[in-house]
């Protein structure tokens, strides 16, 4: 399955509403599962970010559902890069002409 690793930063909501973060972890774990994936895992950090996650989703239709679900909440704004293994890569390399 694909892997993406999602960059967060919390909105003035999501900071007024900072309390609730127990809560939005767990609702960001079912909404992956509900979509067949997997959080791998969710990191808070300091600096340009507020959380770091890194999530297992079948396609970038489920991750987008995902993506768009949390969004709709308001209390957060997110990047997501889309991960390719290391042994990925080699073998994308390995094919080049």
């Amino acid at each position: 399955m694909p892997l993406y690793i999602v960059l967060i930063n919390l909105t003035q909501k999501g900071i007024e509403n900072i309390k609730n973060l127990t809560k939005w972890s767990e609702d960001a774990r079912k909404v992956v599962k509900s979509v067949g994936g997997e959080t791998k895992a969710i990191y808070f950090t300091m600096g340009r970010y507020d959380i770091v996650s890194v999530i297992e989703a079948p396609n970038d239709e489920a991750m987008t559902k995902i993506l768009l679900t949390r969004a709709r909440e308001g209390h957060l704004r997110t990047e997501t890069l889309k991960a390719i293994s290391a042994d990925e890569m080699i073998n994308i390399v390995k094919e080049l002409p």
